[in-house]
């Protein structure tokens, strides 16, 4: 038998920072002329964790295979196996060759699992941070891969926070007993964060230089006084910050400036200073502005809407905001897409540059008018299709009109049946017809609410418990396969409320309202109804018996107005109150009788605000008369001489009222959200017909508090006020007219309708008075505080404020001073 002879094909792949070695092992090897054999066997070698028929699935190679020698059918199955992330070390190698028949062992080296990781020297909240930072978990193999991208990401996670002589060590420490478990312990060393001692900025004056520094939004220089913007270096936000710098100078005129250069200068471990070199170039300014293929609107009437003067600094990206996007003073582009001309476009260019001077030629291609083909929703899940397409403006036949689109916007916003952030519209041009198809997309959240509190009045612990379905559907009553958990999805709405403290005082109360009677036009219906029973906890019947019941109906109609604008509502309404007194004294003036209170509301409303929860612009003003018939000019009777119980059988009385509410956004942020400044004015007024009745004890103003104290038995107005306790700015008998005035600064915590956080910041200040001749629009209770709001959408609106009232309430003590306040559903306002 011949002698053999042996040469090694030694293949080396790198992967990860290890290695893998085949070895095969031929009597005689051609390469210019590989040879083909069959694979006789494969053994698998060095693994200890791992199952061998697995790995053998995962390399390719199978007994029986044809395999080239040399070849890459070997290298390819070690890439197989490297592409696990298993294995330090692969290595294939022969064991014999039996005439066509190669038989082949896999020897393994494989990687440590992690058994588990800590931190050594950080808080427990930056650990928690860094676990969902670094993404590992017990089982991961640990290769050098994994230490490196670990310490990465630990290094960035500090110097973000400004600690830039950040330094991790990574121990791996083996267990005893299973050695291919390792235990990872990163040992972190922080050090000091690292401040900005000084910006230094050359090419700008000084004036220009402290004016530059400002716009920096997030790199600050170090400052004792400064503590909600720490003057930390973060190159990313540093980055950003440059290009807010070359933004401001654009908006100046400085078209041409630029950064020359910039780097950061460490002074020693806690200081670094920041150089700049800027060219600031020319200040421009605006010369001719010619407009170009325009025949719809005149030179004139465009020249006048963007509202650019020769002479004007030129600033460009105004010049873009009132060609294109300017929501409040309207732009070009919107004549145009208001008028159907979707495909429509506007191409301004520097025709000329003299001196410091630029001329502009704005080039305009109007094109044809698109008409709105068809109108689809996507995303309604609840609400039904007609509830959403009666609040759509833009109609299939009509001409395509963004202002109407950005109007559709704000109404289905303002249902409250869909994520406001989630509101969508996507127009489908067909330039070929000149039509457009436009889908709004939608997604539905929750707005149905239950109410639960307690409060405290005449002396009791008063709970309620309450439900609104705010997008119910009457007509899916009758329909069981509906109830899911009730039927939803036609827009009405339906409120049950009990109140109750026991035997002594029990309310009930409901209401329902279509918003679009007849489904044609947003006429609202509302029919509402209570009864309330408070008494002495005796039986009916008994001699004994002390009790007030008190029942009411309300029907009312409401309509929107298309003059002065479509923003306008008008609302009418019928009330009937029925007051039935069985020896029930202290409250009134009369022990025994009934009395009733007929009454007609006519009210006039504009609300233009932007969004339902935290509007950021717009405006709601209020004006309303509620008067009854004035039954005592109609008879001849002497009502100076009638007992209070006759006297007030038939309740008589006028009274207005008026509100008035603005909201300003101070600032915008990357994510949408505002400072928004919030004020708002109050006022009402109870009059009377005849001299001989005078103000009616009924429909009277309680002033002061959370609004929100116990129940009402003779139909008075709650007005909150913070800083001082409920109702303790009126009359012991309840005003007949009041004022109240309050400035609110709001920041939004967040803006997710399914849980929108505001704090605010507020002062205010309100008085009521027994009569008009008393009434001093000056002579106001003022108070101020902070608060917070949170919105669920199962429990509306939550308040909670500390006030301060200023001025004590003579002879009250504690009525004024330090107050908590609780508020549901805006009480408070």
């Amino acid at each position: 038998m011949l002698k053999k002879l042996f040469i090694l094909l030694l293949i080396t792949i790198f992967a990860e920072g290890s290695f893998a070695q085949v070895q095969l092992f031929e009597e005689k090897v051609d390469y210019t002329n590989p040879k083909e054999y069959f694979i006789g066997g494969i053994t698998v070698s060095g693994v200890k964790y791992l199952d061998n028929n697995v790995l053998l699935m995962i390399s390719g190679l199978s007994v029986g295979d044809k395999i080239s020698v040399p070849g890459d059918d070997i290298a390819k199955a070690i890439k197989k196996l490297w592409k696990q992330g298993l294995f330090e070390s692969i290595e294939i190698s022969y064991t014999k060759i039996q005439g066509d028949k190669i038989f082949l062992n896999i020897d393994l080296k494989e990687q440590p699992k992690l058994q588990r990781f800590s931190f050594r020297n950080i808080r427990k909240s930056e650990a928690d941070d860094l676990r969902d930072e670094l993404g590992i978990v017990k089982g991961n193999a640990v290769n050098k891969n994994i230490i490196l991208r670990s310490e990465n990401i630990i290094d960035q996670y500090f110097i973000d926070k400004g600690y830039y002589n950040v330094k991790t060590n990574i121990r791996q420490i083996r267990d005893s007993i299973n050695t291919n478990q390792i235990t990872l312990v990163f040992d972190i060393k922080k050090g000091s964060k690292v401040k900005i001692q000084e910006i230094i900025i050359t090419g700008a004056n000084d004036e220009k230089t402290e004016a530059l520094k400002m716009k920096f939004k997030e790199t600050k220089e170090k400052r004792f006084y400064r503590i909600w913007k720490p003057s930390k270096y973060i190159e990313k936000d540093f980055k950003d910050d440059l290009a807010l710098m070359l933004a401001y100078y654009s908006k100046q005129g400085y078209r041409d400036a630029r950064i020359i250069s910039d780097s950061v200068v460490r002074i020693n471990d806690k200081s670094i200073v920041v150089h700049l070199n800027i060219n600031e170039g020319k200040k421009f300014y605006f010369g001719d502005i010619k407009w170009v293929g325009n025949t719809r609107y005149s030179s004139a009437q465009l020249s006048r809407v963007l509202g650019i003067k020769k002479g004007d600094v030129y600033d460009r990206q105004s010049l873009e905001t009132r060609l294109f996007m300017d929501m409040e003073k309207g732009d070009v582009h919107s004549l145009y897409m208001n008028q159907g001309y979707l495909f429509s476009s506007i191409n301004p260019v520097e025709s000329n540059i003299h001196n410091d001077t630029i001329d502009l030629e704005i080039r305009i291609y109007e094109g044809k008018q698109a008409r709105v083909r068809t109108v689809t929703i996507k995303g309604n899940t609840k609400t039904h299709d007609n509830v959403i397409l009666r609040e759509i403006r833009t109609k299939p036949g009509e001409l395509f009109n963004r202002a109407d689109i950005i109007r559709t916007q704000r109404e289905l916003a303002q249902l409250r049946y869909f994520d406001p952030e989630k509101l969508n519209v996507n127009p489908k041009p067909n330039p070929a017809d000149g039509t457009v198809d436009i889908e709004y997309i939608v997604e539905e959240t929750s707005s149905d609410q239950i109410e639960m509190s307690l409060g405290w009045g005449m002396g009791a612990l008063i709970g309620t418990v309450g439900v609104s379905f705010n997008n119910f559907s009457l007509k899916g009553v009758t329909d069981g396969s509906a109830w899911r958990p009730i039927p939803s999805g036609d827009g009405q709405k339906l409120s049950l409320r009990i109140q109750s403290n026991g035997i002594y005082y029990q309310s009930y109360s409901a209401s329902f309202t279509e918003p679009w009677l007849g489904g044609k036009k947003p006429n609202s219906l509302t029919v509402s109804g209570y009864q309330s029973v408070q008494s002495n906890g005796i039986a009916k019947g008994s001699p004994n018996r002390s009790a007030i019941v008190i029942t009411g109906v309300t029907v009312g109609l409401g309509k929107r107005l298309q003059w002065p604008d479509d923003y306008f509502t008008l609302y009418q309404s019928l009330s009937f109150q029925n007051y039935d007194l069985k020896n029930y004294a202290n409250v009134f003036s009369f022990d025994n009788g009934t009395s009733n209170n007929f009454s007609y509301t006519f009210a006039v409303s504009r609300n233009s605000v932007d969004a339902p929860i935290y509007p950021t612009s717009g405006s709601e003003i209020a004006t309303s008369i509620q008067f009854t018939p004035a039954y005592s000019l109609l008879n001849n009777k002497n009502y100076a001489m009638m007992e209070d119980a006759d006297k007030y059988h038939w309740v008589e009385y006028y009274k207005w009222k008026v509100s008035f509410a603005w909201f300003t956004g101070l600032g915008k942020s990357k994510t949408a959200q505002k400072l928004v400044l919030h004020t708002r004015a109050k006022f009402g007024f109870l009059g009377y017909y005849n001299d001989q009745i005078g103000y009616s004890p009924f429909e009277r103003f309680y002033l002061g508090g959370d609004g929100l104290s116990g129940f009402s038995l003779d139909g008075r107005e709650l007005i909150g006020m913070r800083g001082y306790t409920n109702n303790s700015l009126s009359p012991v008998n309840g005003g007949t007219v009041y004022t109240k005035y309050t400035m609110e600064l709001r920041y939004p915590i967040s803006t997710n309708p399914m849980a929108t956080i505001y704090v605010l910041a507020f002062i205010e200040a309100g008085n009521s008075w027994a009569n008009l001749n008393q009434f001093n629009p000056y002579d106001v209770h003022r108070s101020s505080g902070v608060g917070a709001r949170i919105y669920l959408p199962m429990f509306g609106l939550l308040g909670l404020d500390w006030a301060y009232g200023y001025d004590p309430i003579p002879g009250f003590p504690g009525m004024a001073g330090n107050q908590f306040h609780f508020s549901m559903n805006g009480s408070i306002d």
